[in-house]
């Protein structure tokens, strides 16, 4: 997790040349941190974009590209609105491509016979959301009841990892995804964690989508290339979003219909270690961990 490069600020000053916001605006950070011709980033605001600072701090300066208006009649708290501003926009620009390129060859396919599968987090979360919303089927693995409550709340199918054998893992899953898409195999596989790469590749349909957006494991993997001509399986690769993109998942967004969970706890400042150092060894509970900088949390 790399703390501070999402949030939501509040517009203190502008600049002389900026018309697009004034003072007292509260903005969600658009982290795109240098885009390339067409708008897409290269590199990332207070991560690896060089001379930006994140949200890490009381006090900030952004570009105006940078910040994205929340609409005043959002249904959204501004804590959800915080979560959203990484997770949901990358979310959003990840599956409209995948989306787009599971159609160019299966467009004659009901989406109620589309499988849509998510291993990750809230990134993964908020994609099952978007794909239940167009009528896939959706279902994601996860180890911790509150995630699992959390998949079932949401009409996600919840596959509890505990359930799954650790001696012979990948036969297991494999055996579940096929029981779950009646022997059809996985149409679009939402993987943002890369460390079963083979497994993926076993549990897709013909015709299917690989899906992502990040890495955290498996930075490089071999593909047989034949086997996926063969197959028509379509990889794609994406990395945060452009400015439009970002703008129209907030517009979505602030529909309510698809939304952030509220979260459990909002951790103070002084915490923010401590929620490093808990994310790390992977006990945070929640999808969408956040903290508040200053006092106003509302």
């Amino acid at each position: 997790m790399v703390i501070g490069n999402a949030g939501v600020v509040e517009v203190v000053r502008t600049g002389r040349a900026v018309t697009s916001l004034r003072e007292s605006d509260r903005c969600v950070v658009f982290c795109n941190g240098t885009p390339d011709d067409f708008g897409y980033p290269t590199t990332i605001l207070g991560y690896d974009a060089p001379g930006t600072m994140g949200v890490l701090a009381k006090m900030i300066k952004l570009r105006a590209r940078q910040l994205i208006r929340i609409p005043t009649d959002s249904a959204l708290s501004l804590p959800q609105w915080a979560a959203f501003s990484l997770r949901y926009i990358t979310a959003w620009a990840n599956m409209q491509v995948a989306w787009g390129c599971w159609q160019t060859q299966m467009r004659d396919v009901p989406p109620e016979q589309v499988f849509v599968w998510g291993g990750g987090g809230g990134v993964s979360f908020a994609q099952l959301l978007l794909a239940k919303q167009w009528g896939c089927r959706v279902a994601m693995v996860a180890s911790t009841a509150g995630r699992l409550s959390l998949l079932r709340e949401h009409g996600i199918e919840a596959i509890d990892r505990g359930t799954l054998s650790r001696a012979c893992f990948e036969e297991d899953l494999l055996a579940r995804l096929r029981d779950w898409t009646g022997g059809r195999g996985v149409s679009i596989f939402i993987d943002h964690i890369g460390s079963h790469y083979r497994s993926t590749l076993k549990s897709m349909s013909r015709q299917g989508i690989i899906t992502t957006a990040g890495w955290k494991h498996g930075m490089t993997y071999p593909t047989m290339r034949a086997m996926e001509c063969i197959s028509r399986h379509i990889h794609v690769f994406t990395h945060y979003a452009r400015r439009s993109e970002g703008e129209a998942a907030v517009e979505f967004a602030s529909k309510g219909a698809w939304s952030v969970p509220r979260p459990s706890r909002i951790y103070t400042w002084d915490e923010i270690p401590a929620l490093a150092q808990s994310y790390a060894a992977g006990i945070v509970e929640d999808y969408f961990p956040i903290f508040s900088v200053a006092s106003d949390s509302g």
